[in-house]
């Protein structure tokens, strides 16, 4: 059956707020115009009250908390999280980088296998910190997990949940090369960055990180506000020579890399950082979200491998997930495996589970379609008169690329381009682009958004000192028809008449 976002995207400015997609769990909204990106990092009242959902770690969902309400929550100023420990980290975060209260109230009746949900309530003042601790962590309670709280049935569902977790760590063990044990699954791709960092942090104490390239937003965040400190070594033109400097005068507990990064689809060459960091053993952790497994393999550099399930691996737009991967061919496979094991909570709810599940199962081939459509994009963008640059994986320091890329991979379905004359010719393309437009990436529908704008709204000026652009669009490749995705974006382009 054909995805009705194929042929009919909300994107006209009558559509904020439409849920993308058509569900109570979707991760997506539709933000169709600049001005309601403008209005959403703003906060603006007429935006936030037409949204019906929002990427689940910064809008928090109505049945979120409906669930904080149930367990005595008061509205602004208490979440569920997942865990008692979660929710004791929650707590410790806000007392310790705030000084306000922050009290516990678990979830009445019998506990299962440690899983029973805890809110966290604070002060006003405390508020941001609880807010901050939930989007930069991902130790969420997704929507699935709290519908079935208030119907009743949340905890006895977790001990069904042993084969369907099961089932999807085979299938990404068959993706990874590696063992099903070999994989720990996580409530969202942040949450695996959380448990990777922890991993590196246990092993190497009080030591600082570095990341490699400019990062995603959330990336370098858990690692300021959770970690011992890090360094950002943004130029990849420059990447190994900085280790080197860096490495030279700070021990390091890890580096994290993204292959490629977000939004500018560059990679650290890993042929002359691993070696750099194996000299010192300091191991890697790389983020293989926007390249996935069907297009590169890490197994030669990466210690651990950190993705978010939420995005081509499900590819429905409606569920959140990570992992992450111990590689057996790492020279610190038998230490950091027994660290990630030590930290691990099965927090990856049963019904979202099942979700992820069945749709890792047509994965690989999705993959390869949204390949070629991405591909089909971004050449025909490069050839634009009115794009002045392209960012994509085939030419963004492609050699770093092609040393991990498959022989039958592919360069993905993310590009990034930036108009000529962007500061006033990009709203009016985005405007006027008839794809669905909003957050996430890795749909099987097309997604479209301002990235800089939307990731980095309240430090502009940094980021463009990283070479990252304000006026930037970022596309998600879906799996539509590739020549009608080209004329959507064609006619977008297009001069006023």
């Amino acid at each position: 059956m054909t995805n009705p976002l194929f042929a009919n995207p909300p994107w006209r400015g009558a559509d904020l707020g439409r849920p993308l997609p058509e569900s109570v769990h979707a991760v997506s909204v539709a933000l169709p115009r600049w001005r309601d990106v403008v209005g959403y990092e703003e906060k603006d009242p007429a935006v936030l009250t037409r949204l019906a959902c929002g990427y689940p770690r910064f809008v928090i969902h109505s049945l979120v908390r409906a669930v904080a309400r149930a367990l005595g929550g008061t509205d602004g100023r208490s979440l569920p999280f997942p865990s008692l420990r979660a929710a004791e980290e929650c707590a410790a975060y806000i007392r310790r980088t705030t000084g306000e209260p922050a009290s516990l109230r678990p979830a009445s009746g019998p506990e299962t296998g440690g899983a029973r949900l805890v809110c966290v309530t604070t002060s006003e003042t405390g508020a941001p910190a609880l807010l901050a601790f939930w989007q930069h962590t991902g130790l969420i309670v997704s929507t699935r997990r709290a519908e079935a709280f208030l119907a009743g049935k949340q905890e006895a569902a977790v001990a069904a949940s042993g084969e369907e977790h099961a089932s999807l760590r085979r299938q990404l063990a068959g993706f990874y090369g590696c063992a099903p044990d070999d994989v720990f699954l996580a409530p969202t791709g942040m949450a695996a960055q959380l448990a990777a960092l922890r991993a590196v942090r246990a092993r190497s104490p009080g030591l600082q990180t570095a990341q490699l390239g400019f990062p995603y937003v959330d990336t370098l965040k858990l690692q300021q506000k959770f970690g011992d400190g890090v360094t950002l070594l943004h130029r990849l033109s420059t990447v190994g020579e900085d280790l080197r400097s860096l490495l030279a005068s700070h021990p390091l507990a890890a580096c994290f890399c993204e292959i490629p990064g977000n939004p500018t689809l560059g990679s650290a060459d890993v042929r002359e950082v691993t070696p750099v960091l194996r000299a010192r053993r300091v191991p890697l952790v790389v983020d293989d979200v926007v390249a996935t497994p069907v297009n590169v393999d890490l197994s030669a550099h990466a210690d651990l491998i950190v993705t978010s399930l939420t995005k081509y691996i499900a590819g429905t737009g409606d569920v959140m997930g990570g992992a992450v991967i111990c590689n057996p061919q790492s020279p610190y496979y038998r230490e950091l495996k027994p660290l990630v094991a030590a930290g691990h909570e099965e927090l990856l709810w049963s019904g979202d589970t099942a979700v992820i599940d069945a749709n890792a199962a047509g994965f690989p081939e999705r993959m390869r379609r949204h390949n070629a459509n991405g591909l089909y994009l971004a050449e025909r963008l490069r050839a634009h008169p009115a794009v002045e640059r392209v960012w994509y994986p085939k030419w963004e320091f492609s050699e770093a690329y092609e040393a991990v890329r498959r022989p039958d991979g592919g360069w993905g379905s993310l590009i990034t381009f930036l108009p000529r004359n962007a500061e006033t010719e990009a709203p009016r393309i985005y405007d006027a682009l008839a794809y669905c437009k909003g957050p996430s990436l890795g749909t099987v529908f097309t997604l479209a958004c301002p990235f800089t704008l939307m990731a980095h709204y309240t430090e502009l000026e940094w980021v463009e000192s990283c070479g990252v652009p304000s006026h930037l669009l970022r596309i998600s490749a879906g799996l539509e028809d590739p020549q009608d995705l080209w004329h959507r974006l064609e006619a977008a382009l297009a001069e006023q008449p």
